[in-house]
Protein backbone atom coordinates (compact mmCIF):
# COMPACT_ATOMS: atom_id res chain seq x y z
CA UNK A 1 0.00 0.00 0.00
CA UNK A 2 1.24 3.34 -0.45
CA UNK A 3 0.77 6.65 1.74
CA UNK A 4 -1.47 9.20 1.21
CA UNK A 5 -0.12 12.87 1.26
CA UNK A 6 -1.70 16.14 2.36
CA UNK A 7 -2.70 17.41 -1.72
CA UNK A 8 -4.74 13.79 -1.84
CA UNK A 9 -2.41 12.10 -4.29
CA UNK A 10 -0.71 8.57 -3.01
CA UNK A 11 2.99 9.13 -3.58
CA UNK A 12 5.28 6.49 -4.21
CA UNK A 13 9.65 6.85 -4.42
CA UNK A 14 8.58 7.26 -8.03
CA UNK A 15 6.05 9.86 -7.89
CA UNK A 16 2.13 10.82 -7.59
CA UNK A 17 -0.20 7.81 -8.40
CA UNK A 18 -3.72 9.70 -8.94
CA UNK A 19 -6.15 7.19 -7.06
CA UNK A 20 -8.53 9.32 -5.38
CA UNK A 21 -10.13 6.43 -2.44
CA UNK A 22 -8.35 5.91 0.39
CA UNK A 23 -8.64 4.11 3.20
CA UNK A 24 -7.72 5.55 7.00
CA UNK A 25 -5.76 3.80 9.58
CA UNK A 26 -5.39 5.98 12.89
CA UNK A 27 -3.80 8.95 12.02
CA UNK A 28 -2.09 7.55 8.63
CA UNK A 29 -3.81 7.08 5.13
CA UNK A 30 -3.27 4.71 2.56
CA UNK A 31 -4.68 3.67 -0.56
CA UNK A 32 -4.91 0.88 -2.45
CA UNK A 33 -2.49 -0.58 -5.45
CA UNK A 34 -4.24 -0.28 -8.69
CA UNK A 35 -6.65 -2.55 -9.51
CA UNK A 36 -7.03 -3.85 -5.69
CA UNK A 37 -9.81 -3.16 -3.45
CA UNK A 38 -10.86 0.54 -2.45
CA UNK A 39 -12.59 2.58 0.04
CA UNK A 40 -15.95 0.55 0.85
CA UNK A 41 -19.03 2.90 -1.12
CA UNK A 42 -21.27 4.71 0.87
CA UNK A 43 -24.33 3.13 1.70
CA UNK A 44 -23.41 -0.44 1.68
CA UNK A 45 -25.73 -2.84 1.95
CA UNK A 46 -26.07 -4.85 5.41
CA UNK A 47 -26.14 -8.02 3.36
CA UNK A 48 -22.64 -9.42 2.29
CA UNK A 49 -21.60 -8.77 -1.43
CA UNK A 50 -20.03 -11.44 -3.83
CA UNK A 51 -16.88 -12.36 -2.99
CA UNK A 52 -17.25 -11.75 0.88
CA UNK A 53 -17.89 -14.98 3.23
CA UNK A 54 -20.74 -14.95 5.06
CA UNK A 55 -20.04 -16.10 8.53
CA UNK A 56 -24.41 -17.68 9.26
CA UNK A 57 -26.94 -17.16 6.72
CA UNK A 58 -30.38 -15.70 7.35
CA UNK A 59 -32.13 -18.12 9.18
CA UNK A 60 -34.66 -20.20 6.48
CA UNK A 61 -38.40 -19.24 7.55
CA UNK A 62 -40.64 -21.74 8.63
CA UNK A 63 -43.06 -20.81 5.62
CA UNK A 64 -40.50 -22.02 3.17
CA UNK A 65 -39.28 -25.52 5.24
CA UNK A 66 -40.76 -29.01 3.54
CA UNK A 67 -40.79 -32.57 5.63
CA UNK A 68 -37.54 -33.18 6.37
CA UNK A 69 -36.32 -36.36 4.47
CA UNK A 70 -35.29 -39.41 5.09
CA UNK A 71 -31.37 -39.73 5.48
CA UNK A 72 -31.38 -43.86 5.09
CA UNK A 73 -33.07 -43.28 2.00
CA UNK A 74 -31.88 -39.93 0.65
CA UNK A 75 -35.58 -39.19 -0.39
CA UNK A 76 -38.80 -37.99 0.38
CA UNK A 77 -42.24 -39.07 -1.36
CA UNK A 78 -45.21 -37.40 -1.48
CA UNK A 79 -48.62 -37.96 -2.81
CA UNK A 80 -50.25 -35.10 -4.63
CA UNK A 81 -53.70 -37.03 -5.43
CA UNK A 82 -54.95 -40.12 -7.77
CA UNK A 83 -51.67 -41.81 -8.57
CA UNK A 84 -49.29 -38.50 -8.81
CA UNK A 85 -46.57 -38.03 -6.43
CA UNK A 86 -43.69 -36.01 -6.31
CA UNK A 87 -39.76 -37.31 -5.22
CA UNK A 88 -37.87 -34.79 -3.39
CA UNK A 89 -34.02 -34.70 -1.94
CA UNK A 90 -34.79 -31.04 -0.70
CA UNK A 91 -32.99 -29.65 -3.09
CA UNK A 92 -34.43 -30.99 -6.20
CA UNK A 93 -37.84 -32.06 -6.96
CA UNK A 94 -39.11 -34.69 -9.70
CA UNK A 95 -43.04 -36.35 -10.00
CA UNK A 96 -43.59 -39.87 -11.31
CA UNK A 97 -47.74 -40.77 -12.15
CA UNK A 98 -48.86 -44.13 -11.95
CA UNK A 99 -51.58 -45.37 -14.45
CA UNK A 100 -53.14 -48.75 -15.10
CA UNK A 101 -50.26 -50.46 -16.83
CA UNK A 102 -47.01 -48.37 -16.00
CA UNK A 103 -45.42 -45.06 -14.97
CA UNK A 104 -44.60 -41.94 -16.47
CA UNK A 105 -41.19 -40.12 -14.65
CA UNK A 106 -41.16 -36.38 -14.99
CA UNK A 107 -37.27 -35.48 -15.00
CA UNK A 108 -34.43 -37.57 -13.62
CA UNK A 109 -32.10 -34.77 -11.22
CA UNK A 110 -28.54 -36.78 -10.80
CA UNK A 111 -28.76 -35.65 -7.44
CA UNK A 112 -31.04 -38.75 -6.78
CA UNK A 113 -32.11 -40.65 -9.99
CA UNK A 114 -30.64 -43.91 -8.68
CA UNK A 115 -33.32 -43.80 -5.97
CA UNK A 116 -36.09 -42.99 -8.17
CA UNK A 117 -36.62 -46.83 -9.08
CA UNK A 118 -37.05 -47.76 -5.81
CA UNK A 119 -39.13 -44.92 -4.43
CA UNK A 120 -41.75 -45.79 -7.75
CA UNK A 121 -41.16 -49.74 -6.02
CA UNK A 122 -42.43 -48.49 -2.78
CA UNK A 123 -45.70 -47.78 -4.57
CA UNK A 124 -46.30 -49.81 -7.63
CA UNK A 125 -44.59 -52.90 -9.24
CA UNK A 126 -45.26 -51.63 -12.57
CA UNK A 127 -42.56 -50.64 -15.26
CA UNK A 128 -42.04 -47.17 -16.59
CA UNK A 129 -42.96 -46.64 -19.40
CA UNK A 130 -42.81 -43.19 -20.22
CA UNK A 131 -40.21 -39.99 -19.41
CA UNK A 132 -41.19 -36.63 -19.53
CA UNK A 133 -38.32 -34.20 -19.85
CA UNK A 134 -39.14 -30.37 -18.57
CA UNK A 135 -36.02 -29.04 -20.19
CA UNK A 136 -32.52 -29.96 -20.98
CA UNK A 137 -30.82 -28.55 -18.00
CA UNK A 138 -28.70 -31.62 -16.66
CA UNK A 139 -29.32 -30.69 -12.96
CA UNK A 140 -32.68 -32.34 -13.81
CA UNK A 141 -32.46 -34.64 -16.64
CA UNK A 142 -28.77 -35.73 -15.80
CA UNK A 143 -29.84 -39.54 -14.61
CA UNK A 144 -32.44 -39.94 -17.11
CA UNK A 145 -30.16 -42.82 -18.77
CA UNK A 146 -30.04 -44.72 -15.36
CA UNK A 147 -33.95 -45.25 -15.75
CA UNK A 148 -34.80 -48.98 -16.50
CA UNK A 149 -35.80 -50.13 -19.65
CA UNK A 150 -36.69 -48.02 -22.59
CA UNK A 151 -39.07 -45.74 -22.23
CA UNK A 152 -40.71 -43.10 -24.26
CA UNK A 153 -38.81 -39.73 -24.12
CA UNK A 154 -41.20 -36.74 -24.50
CA UNK A 155 -39.98 -33.12 -24.70
CA UNK A 156 -40.30 -29.76 -26.27
CA UNK A 157 -38.57 -29.15 -29.77
CA UNK A 158 -36.11 -26.72 -28.19
CA UNK A 159 -34.92 -29.64 -25.50
CA UNK A 160 -34.21 -31.79 -28.52
CA UNK A 161 -32.10 -29.99 -30.26
CA UNK A 162 -30.52 -28.60 -27.35
CA UNK A 163 -29.40 -32.17 -26.18
CA UNK A 164 -28.74 -33.05 -30.05
CA UNK A 165 -25.81 -29.85 -29.66
CA UNK A 166 -24.88 -31.44 -25.92
CA UNK A 167 -24.27 -35.08 -27.15
CA UNK A 168 -24.20 -36.10 -23.52
CA UNK A 169 -24.78 -39.69 -23.08
CA UNK A 170 -26.92 -39.08 -19.49
CA UNK A 171 -29.53 -37.08 -21.76
CA UNK A 172 -30.64 -39.39 -24.09
CA UNK A 173 -32.68 -37.72 -27.35
CA UNK A 174 -35.99 -37.47 -27.10
CA UNK A 175 -38.26 -39.51 -29.57
CA UNK A 176 -41.27 -37.40 -29.33
CA UNK A 177 -41.51 -33.74 -29.80
CA UNK A 178 -43.67 -31.01 -30.07
CA UNK A 179 -44.05 -27.35 -30.29
CA UNK A 180 -46.89 -25.52 -28.35
CA UNK A 181 -48.42 -28.22 -26.93
CA UNK A 182 -48.94 -32.07 -26.14
CA UNK A 183 -51.55 -34.02 -24.24
CA UNK A 184 -50.27 -37.73 -23.13
CA UNK A 185 -53.10 -39.93 -22.24
CA UNK A 186 -52.16 -43.08 -20.59
CA UNK A 187 -54.55 -45.33 -19.45
CA UNK A 188 -57.22 -42.85 -17.44
CA UNK A 189 -54.55 -40.78 -16.45
CA UNK A 190 -53.64 -37.60 -18.44
CA UNK A 191 -50.92 -34.60 -18.37
CA UNK A 192 -51.31 -32.00 -20.68
CA UNK A 193 -47.45 -30.06 -21.78
CA UNK A 194 -47.21 -26.87 -23.34
CA UNK A 195 -44.53 -24.48 -24.26
CA UNK A 196 -44.97 -20.74 -23.12
CA UNK A 197 -41.73 -19.57 -25.03
CA UNK A 198 -37.73 -18.96 -23.85
CA UNK A 199 -38.21 -17.64 -20.08
CA UNK A 200 -35.68 -19.24 -17.89
CA UNK A 201 -34.38 -21.72 -20.72
CA UNK A 202 -35.51 -22.48 -24.59
CA UNK A 203 -37.81 -25.23 -24.11
CA UNK A 204 -38.79 -24.76 -20.86
CA UNK A 205 -42.43 -26.98 -20.35
CA UNK A 206 -45.34 -26.84 -18.52
CA UNK A 207 -47.03 -30.04 -17.12
CA UNK A 208 -50.30 -29.77 -15.84
CA UNK A 209 -52.08 -32.85 -14.24
CA UNK A 210 -55.73 -31.97 -15.03
CA UNK A 211 -57.53 -34.56 -12.74
CA UNK A 212 -54.79 -33.90 -10.06
CA UNK A 213 -55.10 -29.71 -9.97
CA UNK A 214 -50.88 -30.10 -10.11
CA UNK A 215 -49.04 -27.40 -12.19
CA UNK A 216 -45.23 -28.11 -12.86
CA UNK A 217 -42.86 -25.52 -13.93
CA UNK A 218 -39.32 -25.86 -13.24
CA UNK A 219 -36.78 -23.50 -12.30
CA UNK A 220 -39.66 -20.38 -12.46
CA UNK A 221 -41.28 -20.32 -9.59
CA UNK A 222 -39.48 -21.77 -6.31
CA UNK A 223 -42.00 -22.36 -3.34
CA UNK A 224 -41.03 -20.14 -0.28
CA UNK A 225 -37.52 -19.44 -1.70
CA UNK A 226 -35.63 -17.17 -4.07
CA UNK A 227 -34.79 -18.28 -7.32
CA UNK A 228 -31.26 -19.81 -7.74
CA UNK A 229 -28.42 -16.54 -8.80
CA UNK A 230 -29.23 -14.51 -11.69
CA UNK A 231 -33.21 -15.34 -11.79
CA UNK A 232 -32.66 -18.73 -12.21
CA UNK A 233 -29.54 -18.07 -15.22
CA UNK A 234 -32.97 -17.34 -17.34
CA UNK A 235 -32.19 -16.80 -20.98
CA UNK A 236 -34.84 -14.23 -21.13
CA UNK A 237 -36.09 -12.26 -18.21
CA UNK A 238 -38.94 -10.12 -20.15
CA UNK A 239 -40.33 -13.69 -20.79
CA UNK A 240 -39.64 -14.91 -17.68
CA UNK A 241 -41.58 -12.35 -16.00
CA UNK A 242 -44.93 -12.79 -18.35
CA UNK A 243 -44.55 -16.68 -17.27
CA UNK A 244 -44.85 -15.80 -13.43
CA UNK A 245 -47.91 -13.53 -14.30
CA UNK A 246 -49.28 -16.04 -16.70
CA UNK A 247 -48.60 -19.24 -14.01
CA UNK A 248 -50.63 -16.93 -11.33
CA UNK A 249 -53.87 -17.32 -13.14
CA UNK A 250 -54.07 -21.03 -14.16
CA UNK A 251 -55.84 -23.87 -12.89
CA UNK A 252 -54.00 -25.44 -10.52
CA UNK A 253 -54.08 -26.18 -6.24
CA UNK A 254 -50.63 -27.26 -5.87
CA UNK A 255 -47.18 -26.01 -7.84
CA UNK A 256 -44.20 -27.94 -7.91
CA UNK A 257 -40.98 -25.79 -8.78
CA UNK A 258 -38.26 -27.97 -8.97
CA UNK A 259 -36.19 -26.85 -6.50
CA UNK A 260 -35.93 -27.19 -2.88
CA UNK A 261 -38.47 -28.82 0.17
CA UNK A 262 -41.91 -28.15 -0.54
CA UNK A 263 -44.44 -27.94 -2.70
CA UNK A 264 -46.54 -24.33 -3.71
CA UNK A 265 -49.94 -22.69 -4.72
CA UNK A 266 -51.37 -19.76 -5.64
CA UNK A 267 -50.27 -18.08 -2.90
CA UNK A 268 -46.26 -18.90 -3.74
CA UNK A 269 -46.56 -17.42 -6.93
CA UNK A 270 -48.36 -14.44 -6.43
CA UNK A 271 -46.03 -13.98 -3.66
CA UNK A 272 -42.72 -14.48 -6.84
CA UNK A 273 -44.92 -12.12 -9.13
CA UNK A 274 -44.93 -9.48 -6.08
CA UNK A 275 -41.00 -9.95 -5.63
CA UNK A 276 -40.13 -10.04 -9.12
CA UNK A 277 -42.00 -6.34 -9.96
CA UNK A 278 -40.43 -5.11 -6.33
CA UNK A 279 -37.12 -5.93 -8.20
CA UNK A 280 -38.13 -4.59 -11.51
CA UNK A 281 -39.36 -1.11 -9.91
CA UNK A 282 -35.83 -1.06 -7.16
CA UNK A 283 -33.47 -1.83 -10.46
CA UNK A 284 -35.60 0.90 -12.59
CA UNK A 285 -34.81 3.66 -9.75
CA UNK A 286 -31.17 2.97 -9.43
CA UNK A 287 -30.53 2.92 -12.92
CA UNK A 288 -32.29 6.66 -13.03
CA UNK A 289 -31.34 7.98 -10.14
CA UNK A 290 -27.35 7.34 -9.88
CA UNK A 291 -25.26 9.46 -11.04
CA UNK A 292 -22.43 8.35 -13.78
CA UNK A 293 -18.95 8.28 -12.91
CA UNK A 294 -19.53 10.25 -9.58
CA UNK A 295 -16.83 8.44 -7.47
CA UNK A 296 -14.09 7.37 -10.20
CA UNK A 297 -10.52 8.01 -10.10
CA UNK A 298 -10.00 10.92 -13.03
CA UNK A 299 -7.06 8.72 -13.81
CA UNK A 300 -9.58 6.14 -15.00
CA UNK A 301 -12.17 8.53 -16.75
CA UNK A 302 -10.56 7.47 -20.13
CA UNK A 303 -11.50 3.59 -19.08
CA UNK A 304 -15.30 3.05 -20.74
CA UNK A 305 -15.28 0.05 -18.34
CA UNK A 306 -14.28 1.31 -15.16
CA UNK A 307 -17.06 3.89 -15.94
CA UNK A 308 -19.34 1.18 -16.53
CA UNK A 309 -18.43 -1.09 -13.31
CA UNK A 310 -18.34 1.89 -10.88
CA UNK A 311 -21.66 2.84 -12.11
CA UNK A 312 -23.20 -0.89 -11.98
CA UNK A 313 -21.74 -0.99 -8.81
CA UNK A 314 -23.57 1.53 -7.04
CA UNK A 315 -26.86 0.58 -9.00
CA UNK A 316 -26.60 -2.59 -7.58
CA UNK A 317 -25.88 -1.46 -3.57
CA UNK A 318 -29.32 0.31 -4.37
CA UNK A 319 -31.04 -1.93 -6.01
CA UNK A 320 -30.01 -4.65 -2.64
CA UNK A 321 -30.67 -1.72 -0.13
CA UNK A 322 -34.38 -0.69 -1.69
CA UNK A 323 -35.53 -4.50 -1.49
CA UNK A 324 -33.46 -5.51 2.06
CA UNK A 325 -36.22 -4.44 4.44
CA UNK A 326 -39.49 -5.98 2.97
CA UNK A 327 -37.99 -9.03 1.09
CA UNK A 328 -35.00 -10.49 3.34
CA UNK A 329 -37.44 -12.52 5.86
CA UNK A 330 -39.54 -13.33 3.63
CA UNK A 331 -38.30 -15.45 1.18
CA UNK A 332 -35.64 -18.11 1.86
CA UNK A 333 -31.87 -17.32 0.57
CA UNK A 334 -32.23 -13.75 -0.11
CA UNK A 335 -28.63 -13.02 1.57
CA UNK A 336 -27.65 -15.85 -1.14
CA UNK A 337 -29.01 -14.32 -4.29
CA UNK A 338 -30.25 -10.60 -3.75
CA UNK A 339 -27.04 -9.25 -5.25
CA UNK A 340 -27.28 -11.47 -8.46
CA UNK A 341 -30.88 -10.93 -9.10
CA UNK A 342 -30.56 -7.11 -8.74
CA UNK A 343 -27.33 -7.06 -11.17
CA UNK A 344 -29.38 -9.70 -13.78
CA UNK A 345 -32.10 -7.27 -13.51
CA UNK A 346 -30.42 -4.10 -14.05
CA UNK A 347 -28.69 -5.73 -17.42
CA UNK A 348 -32.12 -6.88 -18.37
CA UNK A 349 -33.85 -3.32 -18.22
CA UNK A 350 -30.39 -2.12 -19.93
CA UNK A 351 -30.59 -4.00 -22.77
CA UNK A 352 -33.92 -6.11 -23.25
Amino acid sequence: MRQLTESGDCRMASGVCATVLALVIGPIAWCAEAGQAGAPYFHMPRIAPPGVQIDHYLTVPESARGPPIDPAKGYRTQELGRGLYMLTDNMYQSLFLVYESGVVVIDAPPSYATHIPAAIAEVTPLPITHMIYSHSHIDHIGGASGMPGQPIIIAQRETKRLLEEAKDVHRPIPSVVFDQQYTLQVGTQVLKLSYHGYGHSPGNIYIYAPSQHVLMVVDVVLPGWMSYRSLSLSRDIPGLFRQVDEIAKMPFDTFVGGHVSRVGDRHDVLVQAQYLHDLAAAAKKSLSDTNFGFTVDPADGTNPWALADNYMDRVTIECVNAMTDKWETSLAGFDAYIWDHCIAMEESLSAD
